[in-house]
């Protein structure tokens, strides 16, 4: 089975989160959405309301697990058995990131992989903290979240 492991804080999910999770969708068996704790981060939203936020939005994709983690990426690799992480990328700063976390990874576990996906254009510039920055100013984010992640935004917020 190819399983492969997508985490982020997904504070909130975005279209563009949805977008990277649809197209892996398509490349493995099982997809892991994983949920960082974060709380050094400081996260708008609790883990738990984004834990039902990406269920929500993912409930029409049988194969995909939405979990909650806060260990070592690694680690939970070996708990889930899972070799693959999927990562987005949309700009060169992302780039810089995402390549220095991925060679830390592969240092802790050989057999690690980390793919990277970029967005569809139309969602290249959306960040969950660009959406954040938008509720922290009563603006309208419905272009940059899913519906149902909306609806559960609305509740919380």
């Amino acid at each position: 089975m190819r399983r492969a492991i997508y985490p982020g804080t997904f504070d909130p999910i975005t279209n563009g989160h949805l977008d990277i999770i649809k197209r892996a969708y398509r490349m493995f068996d099982e997809i892991i959405i994983a949920i960082a704790e974060s709380e050094a981060k400081k996260p708008m939203f609790s883990l738990t309301q984004r834990v039902k936020m990406v269920e929500a939005v993912t409930s029409d994709l049988p194969n995909v697990k939405v979990i909650k983690f806060n260990n070592l990426l690694v680690n939970l690799s070996d708990e889930l058995d899972a070799n693959i992480i999927i990562r987005g990328l949309r700009a060169v700063s992302d780039f810089e990131y995402e390549l220095q976390m991925g060679y830390a990874n592969a240092s802790l576990k050989k057999e690690l992989e980390t793919i990277y996906l970029m967005p569809s254009l139309e969602h290249a510039f959306v960040s969950s903290s660009v959406v954040r920055t938008i509720l922290n100013f009563d603006g309208k984010v419905e272009h940059l979240v899913p519906p149902k992640a909306l609806e559960l935004i609305k509740c919380a917020y």
